[in-house]
């Protein structure tokens, strides 16, 4: 019977995916796991990823780092505008991330190719933009149905099924979270987060022609090793150029922004 009950929840799990509507307007397959379950998750990987790296004690930097998510997260819509936390991690590679549960991590090394407030601000709201577009429950929910459903589901529910239960969901739940929330983006979903990261800089008041500066700096940056992102994002001058053609056409939202007195001061 156990199995036979964690089957038909799983079917249920499924079966309750849902499609909806990116903020491009793009349809997408979401809802393998309820908001608050992401929420959960993204918590737990931003705790253990400060368990596991070294935290920067600049106090100056930290706190410029947290002043631009807090503008970022100001323009987000109110469902949104949680308590945004941020780490300032101590690591040379010029990455950054953001989690389910308004969670930002920041590595020292974004500001070898962010060297403005805009520039970190076109790196923040990117990243931004990949939760608040959903994309990690997208790719959950496409992780799970490959996996029959299995994964988190199974984790949810196998203390109630048995410890046998438990354990396998465990470990096909840990690959489908490794998959949903700290895996690369793709190419799709990159573009989704540069649309939705420029306008929302520029809804806060930092310069969107700004993100054109910042991949020109990340291009020069890795010209002697590419990293690993470039192998799941667009090609960069495509990527620069389509910043570009936006920045134009966000001058008025920036210019109002900041008539409106939205002018940030973060470092």
């Amino acid at each position: 019977m156990k199995p036979l009950l964690l089957s038909l929840a799983i079917a249920t799990a499924v079966t309750a995916c849902a499609t909806a509507t990116s903020p491009t307007g793009r349809s997408q397959q979401v809802g393998a796991v309820s908001q608050e379950q992401l929420n959960q998750m993204g918590e737990e990987a931003f705790a253990q990823a400060k368990a596991q790296n070294r935290q920067s004690t600049n106090s100056t930097q930290t706190n410029y780092v947290r002043c631009v998510v807090n503008s970022v997260a100001r323009e987000l819509p109110a469902n949104w505008q949680a308590n945004w936390e941020t780490a300032l991690f101590v690591d040379e590679s010029p990455n950054a991330f953001a989690l389910p549960g308004g969670k930002v991590g920041i590595n020292t090394g974004i500001f070898t190719v962010a060297r403005n407030q805009d520039q970190l601000a076109a790196v923040i709201a990117h990243e931004v933009g990949h939760v608040v577009s959903r994309h990690h429950d997208e790719r959950i929910t496409r992780q799970m149905g490959a996996q029959a459903g299995l994964g988190i589901l199974g984790a949810i529910v196998g203390s109630q099924y048995g410890q046998g239960a438990a354990n396998a969901a465990g470990q096909l739940g840990g690959a489908a979270v490794q998959a949903g929330l700290l895996l690369p983006n793709n190419r799709t979903q990159e573009l989704e987060a540069d649309v939705v990261g420029q306008r929302l800089m520029a809804q806060a008041g930092f310069d969107p022609a700004q993100a054109v500066n910042l991949w020109q700096n990340m291009i020069a940056a890795s010209s002697s090793r590419p990293p690993e992102w470039l192998s799941t994002h667009p090609d960069p001058q495509s990527r620069i150029d389509e910043l570009r053609q936006r920045a134009g056409s966000l001058a008025p939202t920036y210019q109002q922004a900041r008539a409106s007195g939205r002018t940030p001061r973060c470092g």
